[in-house]
């Protein structure tokens, strides 16, 4: 096989392989830098004999089979394969076959879980998360973070310590830990696609790679865990605003509010897939917090028009939303939706006092909502000043440039 082919095909299983193959390799090893450092050795490996045997008929259980051998070494040389011995099981040495999936699929979901776990930080798992459940490069996750790549190396082996030395157990939590430990799994995932779908800063308004990534993490852990109302609503909600990937600015790269999006140009597949999830979330009890977020932008995504939007249907669902996540994002989020069923001055009221939570403080969108509200009610200085703060703590340039041409509009 020529070389360039055999490259695509180990890029594309470490694409669609790697977390499935690391969370094997953990079970054996029961150590995560060797686990690691193994998994990476075997993809090397991968390189060098696809190129002269050809790639296998299952890469996925080649490249587990090889890594685990190469744990096997490892314990080996380090003269305590004897002491590891009972924690290998009986496949271990052999070929596997992926077929199934079911024994992988709970590696996986350990792996998850292990990540997520409250005993770290939030950025520790949103930054082990990226490198063992995604296989992101240190560097390209500090880049997405806007932090130094010692920096995020450091967060990393911190998270990983912690695991080792608060004895994290590998493994799915037990049904009475499950609501503590999905949500966490579930935030994680929600941040990551947030960052994707608007990125904090750099050129571009999104980082699809990203946000793509939340959306096939989520996919896994609906496929692992169906039942959960919750998981079908974090996967409702990425689908439906991931459809809307295409419109969102023009050629140009130029911002486009959701009133100038080119609906045609919307995911409909996607957005119908999101809606079936959307119906079995909001089934049987209360909803949580991500089962009526998606629901929110279901009905965005389902209107024909902007205009045609079910406003009031919005805003009892965010009232709602703020009962299980009284968050001021959301509150913020909710005046929009005032806004359009009671008008700008009753949004700009809920808004000025949002301005006095300490959360909010330095938040561009609370005075970029501001400004739009006095644009509407025809304030052009107070919509002037407003844009002209927004502009100033905006780090997004596709954000910055729109906020400009808005603050032109007043200033010219």
């Amino acid at each position: 096989m020529h070389e360039t082919d055999a490259a695509r095909a180990v890029a594309d299983a470490h694409r669609r392989e790697w977390a499935t193959v690391l969370a094997a390799t953990v079970r054996v090893a029961r150590d995560l830098d060797l686990a690691e450092e193994c998994v990476q050795d075997a993809y090397v490996a991968a390189l060098r004999t696809w190129t002269a045997e050809g790639v296998p008929a299952n890469p996925g259980a080649w490249l587990v089979t090889t890594a685990r051998r190469n744990v096997l070494d490892a314990l080996r040389r380090a003269q305590v394969f004897r002491a590891k011995m009972p924690l290998l099981a009986v496949d271990d040495v052999a070929e596997v076959s992926l077929a199934g999936q079911s024994a992988f699929g709970d590696d996986l979901l350990s792996l998850i879980f292990m990540c997520c776990h409250p005993a770290l930080r939030p950025e520790g798992q949103i930054a082990l998360t990226l490198r063992l459940v995604c296989g992101v490069e240190a560097p390209d996750i500090a880049q997405a973070f806007l932090v130094a790549e010692t920096t995020m190396r450091a967060r990393i082996t911190r998270a990983k310590k912690k695991i080792a030395a608060a004895h994290i157990p590998f493994r799915v939590p037990a049904e009475h830990e499950l609501p503590e430990r999905v949500d966490a799994v579930l935030t994680v995932i929600h941040l990551l696609f947030t960052t994707g779908h608007t990125a904090p800063s750099g050129d571009d308004l999104t980082r699809t790679d990203l946000a793509e990534r939340a959306v096939g993490l989520a996919r896994t852990l609906h496929s692992l865990m169906p039942d959960e109302r919750e998981v079908r609503g974090l996967l409702a909600l990425l689908l439906v605003n991931h459809a809307r990937r295409t419109a969102r600015t023009d050629a140009t790269g130029r911002l486009l509010r959701l009133e100038e999006q080119d609906r045609s140009q919307w995911d409909r597949e996607m957005i119908a897939e999101g809606h079936h999830l959307i119906v079995e979330a909001l089934r049987g009890g209360t909803p949580g917090r991500f089962a009526l977020q998606a629901a929110i932008a279901g009905l965005h995504a389902t209107a024909p028009t902007y205009e045609d939007t079910d406003w009031n249907q919005v805003l009892v669902l965010y009232d709602e939303l703020l009962k299980v996540w009284p968050s001021p994002v959301v509150a913020l989020n909710r005046t929009v939706a005032v806004a359009m069923v009671d008008g700008p001055v009753a949004a700009l009221r809920e808004v000025e006092r949002l301005e006095r939570d300490e959360q909010l403080a330095g938040y561009h969108y609370v005075p970029a909502v501001k400004a739009d509200l006095f644009r509407r009610l025809g304030c052009r200085d107070d919509a002037a000043a407003a844009y002209r703060t927004a502009l100033d703590l905006a780090d997004n340039e596709a954000e910055r440039v729109f906020l400009a041409d808005r603050l032109t509009e007043f200033t010219s």
